[in-house]
């Protein structure tokens, strides 16, 4: 079920991504008089899904879920329709048209998809606001994976900049460390501030680790619930108990009783824990794995959480700037493809690795903020100067507007040819990978 929840979310997002960055083409073709024959959310090869005409446009939807397209007149696209070219130029086709009418055109799909943005992010901030953990909250330190020990931060540092920058939001610290290529980590430890070097070459580790939590946020272990046929239940804990210790030892903080309670896997363990400013010690059946049936309480609760309220009309300029920031720090994920310490192309992923950014439960907000970003990386992936997609056709026709000469019909074919088998060359190496991260995981 999980799967499935996130195959539909992506499912959802990609159609509504594909149906506003075509709508770009086709109101913008239509504004300059253009024609256009189709419009197809997902990819039809030897048939259509669903398909009707109306006024000179055929709608459908395809069986191929790639994507989708607008089919312009007199346009030289992935349909390669040859014949249509050999035809003499009329009034409504995309060739006939001037450069710059051109250009416009194949700018709409990017625009219509920043817009898009801009417009889930107004629409969030006005209905859900912000909310997020100021770094200097995390009263209690930081918890780390084996990644992030070897790195060289400690469960209980507080984090206070990298590189010497602070970071207001705890949540973006370790996305920042991997985008900046972070050189040095400022924490306090002990009661002292240490500077953590970053060792060469590790955020090629951490890109590939694909843990966007090897920095979690430390708390004090209170009892927020008990699973089913709990032994903690059993043995008389209580939710808001705080567990203090184990087998005679102080485990203060929810990370040290995970490690230490894995050493009575299967045996009795002794629980201490505080209730109601009384301290009392229980007698616990640990399980075979090295669990009591707890859980935790909502790590927000321990903390101050910075939160802002919009109006509609205060979305509008943080919703721009949320945007804007957005494509910045995209553009800035791009650019570490090309880092030879990185080498972030290593583990560039295909659907499987978007589907697997949705959560595992339908949840709104969270669709709507990764809907916003897919929409950011889709019309940043498309302005790219590869024959095939808009950008390459925005670079030919710059080309066109400063040399005021038209490349040949012929040369822009084989660029298409070229363009198209570089995208499909690209697509199988990213789900390549995506396939080959599950038969080695």
């Amino acid at each position: 079920m999980d799967i499935l929840i996130k195959i539909l979310q992506l499912l959802l997002s990609l159609s509504i991504l594909v149906i506003f960055h075509e709508f770009g083409h086709f109101i913008t073709a239509k504004i300059f008089k253009t024609r256009v024959e189709k419009f197809y959310l997902f990819f039809n090869p030897w048939f259509s899904l669903f398909k009707f005409t109306f006024k000179e446009t055929e709608y459908g939807v395809g069986w191929l879920p790639l994507g989708g397209y607008v089919k312009i007149s007199g346009m030289i696209d992935e349909s390669m329709d040859k014949e249509q070219m050999k035809q003499p130029p009329q009034p409504w086709e995309f060739r006939s048209k001037p450069a710059w009418q051109r250009l416009i055109i194949m700018l709409g799909g990017v625009f219509v998809n920043i817009l898009l943005a801009i417009f889930i992010y107004i629409f969030m901030l006005s209905l859900w606001g912000e909310q997020y953990i100021p770094t200097s909250e995390v009263k209690y330190g930081i918890t780390v994976d084996s990644l992030a020990y070897e790195m060289g931060l400690r469960n209980g540092d507080k984090i206070i900049s990298v590189d010497n920058r602070p970071v207001e939001e705890f949540h973006k610290i370790p996305s920042e460390i991997i985008i900046e290529e972070v050189k040095t980590i400022q924490v306090e430890r002990n009661g002292k501030k240490t500077e953590i070097e970053v060792p060469k070459g590790f955020l090629n580790k951490l890109v590939q680790h694909r843990n966007p939590d090897f920095i979690g946020i430390r708390i004090p272990f209170y009892v927020g619930g008990f699973s089913k046929d709990s032994p903690a239940l059993v043995a008389g804990l209580k939710e808001k108990d705080r567990i203090i210790g184990i087998n005679g030892e102080p485990s203060l903080y929810f990370d040290e009783f995970r490690d230490k309670i894995k050493e009575s896997k299967g045996k009795e363990a002794n629980i201490k824990v505080v209730r109601d400013g009384d301290t009392l010690v229980r007698e616990v059946k640990v399980t075979p794995e090295g669990l009591i049936g707890v859980y935790a309480e909502n790590p927000s609760n321990f903390f101050n959480l910075r939160e802002k309220d919009y109006s509609f009309l205060e979305a509008i300029p943080a919703g721009t700037v949320k945007a804007y920031k957005g494509v910045e720090n995209y553009l800035k994920q791009l650019k570490l493809l090309f880092s030879p310490e990185v080498k972030a192309y290593e583990s560039v992923g295909g659907f499987i690795t978007i589907g697997s950014i949705f959560p595992s439960v339908w949840d709104w907000q969270s669709f709507w903020g990764l809907t916003a970003f897919l929409s950011i990386m889709l019309a940043i992936l498309n302005i790219l100067p590869i024959p095939a997609l808009d950008g390459g056709h925005v670079m030919f026709l710059l080309y066109e507007i400063i040399a005021r000469r038209k490349p040949s019909d012929k040369f822009l074919e084989y660029a298409q040819i070229v363009g198209m088998v570089l995208l499909f060359s690209l697509l199988i190496f990213a789900n390549g990978n995506d396939i080959m991260r599950i038969i080695f995981k």
